[in-house]
C-alpha cells in the first residue's frame, strides 16, 4: 500500500485564551503593588489611557467605536495671570557681588534622576564587610588572596565551608600560612566569624572577652553537648566546682553569638499592605477594597472626539487611536473583574471562617479551594490564583487569603478540625506548661484528646518540629 499525502476538512472544538482573558489571569494574580507597577507601564505605552481626577466623569464604559458623543466638552478655565513687581530699594551691585560668584554656582545637570521613592537602600554584606577590613589589614599579598579565598568560602550564618586542606591546595600556599591567616580572620568583626564549628566560634569569642582559663572555656571544650542538654548537674559533678558557678557560667556562655554572620544576612524586612478588609458591623461583618494608591483609569474623551472627526485623520492614525482604545477599555474591565473576584472570594471565606472571625485560631475551620470555588460558581485555578499574594486585615489579625485554606483533622467526635487550630491548641499548651517539667509528646496527645481533638504521637511529634519547638528534655529548665 502506497503512502500519499491528502487534504481534509474536520470540525472540532478547541479552547483557545484570548489576549484579553490572558490580560485578565494575569492580572488577578498579581498583588497590589504589582498591579499598580502595571497601571503605570500601560499609561505609559498608552496615551488613550488616563487617571480619572476628582469630580471628573469616568467614561471608561462607553465602547471604543462608538459612534456619537463620547464625552463632554471641557470647558476652557481663563488663564490665571500674576503680576510681578520688583522693588525698588534692592541693591542689585552688592547682592551680584556677593552671591554671583565662582564658587556659589551650581552646576546644571539636565539628566532627569530617578525619584527618591524608587532608590533602594541595600545593607553591607557579610563578605564585604569582611573583604573591607581585609584590605585595611596590614598583610602582605599571599595573605590576602588566602584570605579573600576563605572569605568566599563562608555559609550565611559565617562558619567556614571548606576545609583549610582544600584552600591550602587551591591557593598553592602551605598549611601553616592558611591557618595563620584563617586566625586573622576570625578576629575580624564579628568576632568568631570563619569558625569550622560552633564550639570554635565559642571559644574564639570567650577569649576575646578575656575568659581563657575560665570555667566558660572549659565547658565550651568539654562540656558543650552536656551544655546543650541542660545537664548543669553533671557538668558540676565532672568539674567537682558549685552548681552555682556552673549556672553564672551557662549565662555568660548564653550571650555568646552562635551565628556571627546572623548580623548582616541579605535578608530584610517586608512591610505588606492589606488588600482588603473585613471590619465587624453590629453582629455582621463587612467587607471593603483597600484602593488607596489604586489609579481610578479613564478613557480620555480626547482622542474619542478626535475619532469622531473623520475628515482630519488618516486610516493608521485611526487605526491606531482605536487599538489603543480597545487595548484601555479591556484594562479597566480586567482591573474592575479582578476587584470584584476578590471581593466574592473574601466574602465566601467570611462566610466559612466566621467562627474564627469571632473567637480566633483555634475556631479555624478546615476548608479547601472547592469550597470557595463552589459557593461563588468559580473554578477552583480562579480562587487560587485570587488568594496569591493577597491579604486581609481582619479582626483577629492580618492573613494571607491562602492562610485560611487548610487540611481537616477528625476530632474525638468524629468532627472535621483544620490542622492550624490544632498546631495552635499545641502552641498554647506548651506555653501554659511548667519549664521544670514540660510535657512530652505523649502528654500532648493526651491533652489534646480532652480537647477533642485525637492525634497519634507521630503526628505531634512532626506538628512540633514544624513549628521549631525543641523537644521536651531540650525545654526543660530545673532552674
Amino acid at each position: 500500500m502506497a503512502l500519499e499525502l491528502r487534504q481534509s476538512v474536520s470540525l472540532a472544538q478547541q479552547l483557545i485564551m484570548t489576549p484579553q482573558l490572558q490580560q485578565a489571569i494575569k492580572l488577578l494574580q498579581l498583588s497590589k503593588l504589582e498591579l499598580i507597577e502595571n497601571i503605570s507601564q500601560e499609561m505609559e505605552s498608552n496615551p488613550v489611557l488616563e487617571e480619572q481626577g476628582v469630580g471628573d466623569t469616568d467614561h471608561s464604559d462607553i465602547a471604543p467605536d462608538e459612534k456619537g458623543d463620547a464625552g463632554e466638552d471641557i470647558p476652557e478655565l481663563p488663564e490665571v495671570t500674576v503680576e510681578e513687581h520688583t522693588r525698588d530699594d534692592v541693591d542689585w551691585e552688592s547682592y551680584l557681588s556677593e552671591y554671583n560668584t565662582e564658587w556659589g554656582t551650581t552646576p546644571r545637570d539636565d539628566r532627569e534622576l530617578p525619584p527618591m521613592e524608587n532608590s533602594m537602600a541595600t545593607g553591607t554584606s557579610l563578605s564585604s564587610h569582611l573583604m573591607w577590613q581585609l584590605n585595611l589589614s596590614n598583610l602582605d599579598d599571599k595573605q590576602k588572596v588566602i584570605g579573600a579565598l576563605l572569605i568566599g568560602n563562608l555559609d550565611d550564618d559565617g562558619y567556614l565551608d571548606i576545609p583549610i586542606e582544600e584552600a591550602s591546595r587551591i591557593t598553592g600556599y602551605e598549611l601553616d600560612t592558611v591557618l595563620a591567616t584563617l586566625e586573622l580572620i576570625q578576629n575580624f568583626d564579628p568576632v568568631g566569624v570563619a569558625a569550622r564549628d560552633i564550639r570554635e566560634s565559642l571559644l574564639i569569642q570567650s577569649a576575646f572577652h578575656n575568659l581563657k582559663g575560665t570555667l566558660v572555656e572549659k565547658i565550651i571544650k568539654d562540656h558543650l553537648g552536656e551544655f546543650e542538654g541542660k545537664k548543669y548537674h553533671r557538668i558540676a559533678k565532672k568539674l567537682s566546682v558549685p552548681l552555682g558557678e556552673v549556672l553564672s557560667a551557662v549565662s555568660v556562655i548564653q550571650g555568646l553569638e552562635p551565628r556571627p554572620g546572623r548580623g548582616y544576612s541579605d535578608e530584610y524586612t517586608i512591610y505588606i499592605t492589606p488588600d482588603i478588609y473585613v471590619f465587624k458591623a453590629g453582629d455582621d461583618y463587612e467587607i471593603a477594597q483597600n484602593e488607596d494608591g489604586l489609579p481610578k483609569l479613564r478613557i480620555s474623551p480626547y482622542y474619542k472626539d478626535i475619532l469622531r472627526r473623520r475628515d482630519s485623520l488618516s486610516e493608521n492614525a485611526r487605526a491606531y487611536i482605536q487599538e489603543k482604545l480597545r487595548s484601555a477599555a479591556w484594562l479597566i474591565k480586567s482591573i474592575h473583574q479582578r476587584q470584584r473576584t476578590i471581593y466574592r472570594v473574601t466574602e465566601s471565606i467570611v462566610r466559612f471562617q466566621r467562627d474564627f472571625l469571632e473567637n480566633g485560631i483555634t475556631h479555624l475551620k478546615p476548608l479547601v479551594l472547592r469550597n470557595v470555588a463552589e459557593d461563588i460558581q468559580m473554578h477552583e485555578s480562579t480562587v487560587s490564583r485570587a488568594t496569591t499574594n493577597k491579604y486581609v486585615h481582619t479582626p483577629q489579625g492580618l492573613f494571607e487569603l491562602k492562610f485560611f485554606f487548610n487540611s481537616s483533622i477528625k476530632s474525638v467526635s468524629g468532627d472535621a478540625i483544620a490542622s492550624k487550630s490544632v498546631k495552635e491548641h499545641m502552641r498554647n499548651i506548651i506555653k501554659s506548661e511548667r519549664k521544670d517539667k514540660p510535657y512530652s509528646d505523649e502528654q500532648i496527645v493526651e491533652i489534646l484528646a480532652d480537647l477533642n481533638v485525637k492525634l497519634a504521637r507521630r503526628t505531634v511529634a512532626k506538628y512540633r518540629e514544624s513549628m521549631g519547638v525543641l523537644p521536651s528534655s531540650k525545654r526543660k529548665d530545673p532552674y
